[in-house]
């Protein structure tokens, strides 16, 4: 693979047993700045144990990934996370943990994925899986990737794959996937051809998605041959390409570092939705398996609320070691990183988080506005809470 030369998704090799040519990857990016102050720049949301589980959001995504993966991995994420990412998945092997030097968006970040892996291995079909997702039953979400899997390897080019997620309401926060006719793919019945992604919608479009059952949550999770994805993002974002692949190469050499740290800060900033996924679905490139496992992508407090028992008496959501929590007559969601003690009395739907620099009080109803502090914080200079 040359920069000038896209890789072209030819006739299928001899035959073989997909799952074995599949690599998980994992990007691990975003501050998650509704989260704050528990989620920064230094320990972004997939460092935190989020759930009670015990596990990190970046542990759990790995573990439920092993069974189809087996140690096929590749994780990416930001050099300042890179002796967290490593304690939290000893593991992993360091030719398999791409640093980026500065964020670039999802485009640059599994673009380069899929073109270290072509290098590779020119038959690999990676599956792209964000490491601050919260997923269950696990063994749902492994049928569903099996499914996009075998989907990715089917017919002569193979398909890019998204699994999309079963709407529970009318939600305006997620962009959606139109699905389109079944797909005649062995092994994965519940396949269809996407007819397009569309944007975010107001509630009123929401409510005709959900009613109409053609349209599924987009996720970001991405299967696909890697010579179709990069076939798809040398057509669509050729300087984005160039890059990807100039680093590509020197991957596995001693070049690495030279190479990335000259060309990751020239890379243009997309989303592999727009450089990848949109202008495929239009060529008829992307199929879509549906997910019928629970899913969250914890965008804020009220969140973490729904996905933790809050405690019957009190109805109060607690998470932290040692939190130190007495309620009466409240409701809502307490994350102590302190040892310090917090009352609640007469109060309904608070969210407190209370770290040692930085303490936030809001309400479940309020949970999204929490980005603005941050936003607001940074215009005034004060970084070391950040």
């Amino acid at each position: 693979m040359t920069e000038n030369t896209a890789p072209v998704a030819g006739p299928a090799p001899a035959p073989q047993d997909p799952l074995e040519k599949f690599v998980a990857v994992i990007p691990a990016g975003g501050v998650g700045t509704r989260l704050w102050p528990l989620s920064r720049a230094a320990a972004p949301k997939f460092l935190h144990d989020l759930t009670g589980s015990g596990s990190t959001l970046i542990r759990a995504t790995y573990d439920r990934l092993t069974p189809l993966a087996g140690g096929r991995f590749l994780v990416v994420t930001g050099e300042a996370h890179r002796a967290a990412v490593c304690r939290q998945i000893p593991e992993l092997d360091a030719a398999n943990l791409v640093l980026e030097s500065e964020p670039k968006d999802s485009g640059a970040a599994i673009g380069l994925a899929a073109a270290i892996l072509y290098r590779r291995d020119p038959a690999t079909i990676m599956g792209s899986f964000a490491a601050d997702q919260v997923i269950s039953p696990d063994g749902v979400f492994q049928a569903a990737v099996r499914e996009a899997i075998l989907t990715a390897a089917s017919g002569e080019r193979g398909k890019i794959v998204t699994i999309g997620i079963e709407p529970t309401h009318p939600s305006t926060g997620f962009g959606y996937i139109r699905g389109g006719e079944p797909l005649d793919v062995a092994g994965a019945p519940s396949a269809r051809a996407v007819v397009e992604f569309v944007e975010k919608p107001n509630l009123e479009v929401a409510e005709k998605y959900l009613a109409s059952g053609e349209y599924l949550w987009n996720a970001g999770m991405f299967v696909a041959p890697v010579a179709l994805m990069l076939e798809h993002l040398a057509a669509n974002q050729p300087e984005l390409y160039a890059g990807l692949t100039e680093i590509a190469e020197a991957w596995d050499t001693l070049a690495r570092d030279e190479v990335a740290a000259r060309v990751w800060p020239t890379l243009p900033k997309i989303a592999i939705d727009y450089a990848v996924a949109e202008p495929a679905a239009a060529a008829g490139d992307v199929a879509v398996v549906p997910g019928a496992f629970r899913w969250d992508d914890v965008g804020d407090f009220a969140a973490i609320g729904r996905l933790n028992s809050a405690r019957e008496a009190e109805r109060v959501t607690v998470l932290g070691e040692g939190a130190r929590v007495f309620t009466e007559d409240a409701s809502g969601i307490v994350v102590s990183d302190t040892k310090r003690v917090i009352a609640l009395i007469g109060i309904e739907d608070v969210v407190i988080v209370d770290t040692p620099d930085a303490l936030l009080v809001t309400t479940t109803e309020h949970a999204q506005k929490v980005k603005n502090a941050v936003a607001g914080l940074k215009a005034s200079g004060d970084l070391d809470v950040l």
